[in-house]
C-alpha cells in the first residue's frame, strides 16, 4: 500500500554504498516522473540519470558535500526548461496530434493561445513556472522510490548553476532544479533513520469547506 509506503520512507542521510539500486526499479521510478501531470501536458522538464562516479563527485563538491549523492548508485537530477518558445510548444502539440492521430480545432485554439502567450513573457518567469512542473514529476518520483522500496533523498542544498555547467545544460536550453539520489538506507551512522515519523496534525493540516 502506497501509504504505508510513504510512512516508511525519510529523507535518508546515509546511504550503503555497496548497494546498488536494480535498473528496472530505476526505469519504474523514471516513468513515474514521465507520466506526471504538467500544465497543458508541455512537460516542460528532463531527468538526468547520472552514475558515472567522477561526476557525482563534483556534483557533490557544490551540493554542501551531501554524502547521498556518491553513496548511492544513482543520481537523478531534474532540469527544467529555461524558457517556453514557439518550436518546444509546438513539437508538443504536435507529438499530441500524431499519437492520437487526429487535430481537434478547440486543441489548435489552446496552442495559439499559448503561442500568443508564453514565449513573449519574460525568460525568468517562464522558467519558475516550469520548474514547478518539475517538482510534479519530482514528487512522483518519490513516491515511486518509496513504493519499491528504494531510499531517496530529496534535494535542493545545491549550486544550480554549477550543476548546469558540470552537466552542461545551458547549452541544451534547461536548468537544474532538484536532486534526488537514490539507493539504499545504512542505518548504522544515519541519526535519522530510526526517529518518528512527524507531520502536523490532519486537522491542522486539511481543512474542508462544504
Amino acid at each position: 500500500m502506497l501509504l504505508e509506503k510513504l510512512n516508511w520512507r525519510y529523507a535518508t542521510k546515509k546511504m550503503d554504498p555497496s548497494k546498488v539500486v536494480a535498473e528496472d526499479k530505476v526505469e519504474r521510478i523514471l516513468e513515474a516522473a514521465r507520466l506526471a501531470p504538467t500544465s497543458s501536458g508541455l512537460q516542460p522538464f528532463e531527468v538526468i540519470v547520472v552514475t558515472n562516479k567522477d561526476v557525482r563527485a563534483k556534483i557533490r563538491e557544490v551540493a554542501w558535500n551531501q554524502a547521498q549523492i556518491t553513496d548511492g548508485s544513482h543520481l537523478l537530477v531534474f532540469a527544467a526548461w529555461d524558457n517556453y518558445t514557439v518550436e518546444r510548444i509546438n513539437s508538443m502539440f504536435d507529438l499530441v496530434n500524431a499519437e492520437r492521430g487526429f487535430t481537434n480545432e478547440g486543441w489548435e485554439n489552446y496552442r495559439n493561445m499559448l503561442l500568443n502567450t508564453y514565449p513573449g513573457r519574460d525568460a525568468e518567469v517562464n522558467f519558475q513556472h516550469a520548474a514547478r512542473q518539475a517538482y510534479i514529476g519530482f514528487g512522483m518520483a518519490i513516491a515511486q522510490a518509496a513504493f519499491e522500496s528504494v531510499d531517496a533523498t530529496p534535494m535542493e542544498g545545491f549550486e544550480p548553476a554549477k550543476v548546469d555547467e558540470i552537466l552542461g545544460l545551458r547549452e541544451r536550453g534547461l536548468r537544474s532544479v532538484t536532486l534526488l539520489p537514490l539507493g539504499y538506507r545504512q542505518e548504522d551512522g544515519d541519526w535519522l533513520a530510526n526517529l518518528k515519523k512527524v507531520r502536523r496534525a490532519r486537522e491542522d493540516f486539511v481543512s474542508v469547506v462544504k
